[in-house]
């Protein structure tokens, strides 16, 4: 038995001093340091932060099949590092790709032993495999995932409308959520790439926000006419705000996410032939990324998310500085924290929009939150101890996940995660990490 005092604990309603009581891995209480009862242990973290488990609900963890891009041991031991108790895998980068229950049950498998933190699992839409949906949603996937161009992954296809037509109703009686990558690309906007492979203004060019503008338009349209939950992934283009703004007001079931990536870099900044900035929709300019932090002010957009995509260096392209053929995909993992809290801090947001945007928001998209993403009596204990005032540079030696490959090299970060609890067992200590792995599998 537990109490994890601090001068500063995120709660749903205040931020507030006192102590968190942790019993069997269970929230008991918050009560003021006085009522602590004399059989629990004190552990005082003083002005450190507590402020629930982060949950990061895109992740590519690439196992199996590919664990040379990434793995269950390195994504989670990453993820601890940075505070995150629960993560979410992405179903196209393994092989085989989850767009079936055997698929799924193989994923399992290969996790098992290799957890540091808990992890759930996503079921993959692709033209034809409409018959898996309902037995993979009875599996326990957390939701279906679908690219509307090309993903990347030749054995995980786009869906057409068509195939929305098709798996949209199912998806609509599973309950849960549709997850979209949207660019789409109409004849009229389709285009042959003919600027220089190494320029990122010609990157940026080929992927216009109205590939982004025409996917969600056509969401919207779906989720008016089935009435099925849509999740936008990765919301790049400021552009789309006022669409999305009016689909909520209408009542439609849209949740929206975007990642740390486009609120901390800005296009204008990115150096020519550095493939580690490419991912797709890609970095938009400075006016754009201010726009997008209106978004989460005015909560039209929901939650911040990793997209954790890594690959072998080799795929990056950094010799050829190739934006068009390098793989498109940024890996933060471990640093979604510390790069949020250093531009949200600048825009007068809290310790309690962070938890929101990164606690409790995706405990209620992936249907966890009445036991996860928040401190009060009765959730699991799922913890972050974390330092706001410190900064540190991001050095290849501190990074956990695979390859250390990331455009925040050399970026100075506010926040440093010190402690990680899952379940009220400390897993992760001032860059150490505790105890065996205790990660679990997370169903719906």
């Amino acid at each position: 038995m537990v109490a994890l005092c601090s001068r500063t604990i995120i709660t749903p309603d205040a931020i507030r001093e006192g102590a968190v009581l942790i019993q069997k891995g269970i929230i008991i209480g918050v009560v003021n340091r006085t009522d602590i009862p004399s059989s629990f242990h004190v552990e005082d973290v003083g002005e450190s932060v507590i402020m629930p488990g982060l949950i990061d609900s895109h992740v590519h963890i690439n196992e199996p099949g590919r664990t040379e891009w990434e793995g269950f041991e390195t994504a989670t031991n990453a993820a601890a590092a940075g505070g995150i108790t629960t993560l979410v895998d992405m179903p196209l980068n393994s092989s085989p790709v989850t767009i079936s229950v055997a698929a799924l049950e193989e994923k399992i498998a290969a996790s098992k032993g290799k957890l540091r933190v808990d992890c759930g699992f996503y079921g993959g839409i692709i033209p034809g495999n409409t018959a898996e949906i309902l037995p993979l949603a009875r599996a326990g996937v957390l939701g279906f995932k679908a690219f509307l161009v090309h993903s990347g992954i030749d054995d995980f296809p786009n869906a057409t409308e068509a195939d929305l037509h098709a798996a949209m109703p199912l998806i609509a009686e599973s309950g849960l959520p549709l997850l979209v990558h949207a660019e789409y690309i109409l004849p009229e906007t389709a285009r042959e790439y003919t600027g220089n492979p190494r320029s990122y203004a010609d990157y940026l060019a080929s992927r216009p926000q109205v590939w982004e503008r025409d996917a969600i338009a056509m969401m919207i349209r779906l989720c008016r006419e089935y009435s099925c939950r849509v999740h936008i992934v990765h919301v790049a283009s400021a552009d789309v705000l006022p669409m999305l703004a009016a689909a909520r007001a209408e009542g439609l079931p849209l949740t929206t996410e975007t990642c740390p990536q486009y609120l901390f870099f800005a296009a204008e900044d990115i150096p020519d032939g550095d493939t580690r900035f490419k991912c797709a929709p890609p970095i938009r300019e400075r006016e754009n990324r201010e726009r997008l932090w209106e978004g989460l002010r005015s909560d039209v957009l929901d939650m911040i998310v990793s997209d954790h995509s890594p690959c072998t260096p080799d795929l990056k392209r950094l010799q050829e500085g190739d934006f068009q053929k390098a793989w498109g995909g940024i890996a933060s993992l471990q640093f979604g924290l510390p790069i949020v809290w250093t531009e949200a801090r600048k825009r007068g947001f809290s310790f309690t929009n962070v938890a929101r945007w990164m606690s409790s928001r995706p405990a209620g998209f992936l249907g966890l939150s009445d036991r996860k993403g928040a401190i009060v009596a009765g959730h699991i204990a799922d913890i972050v101890v974390w330092n706001p005032d410190i900064a540190f540079v991001v050095e290849p030696s501190m990074i956990q996940h695979r390859h250390k490959l990331t455009p925040y090299q050399g970026k100075t970060l506010f926040g440093v995660v010190e402690q990680t609890y899952l379940r009220g067992t400390k897993v992760f200590e001032h860059g150490v990490f505790v105890g065996e792995r205790c990660g679990q599998i997370v169903s719906a």
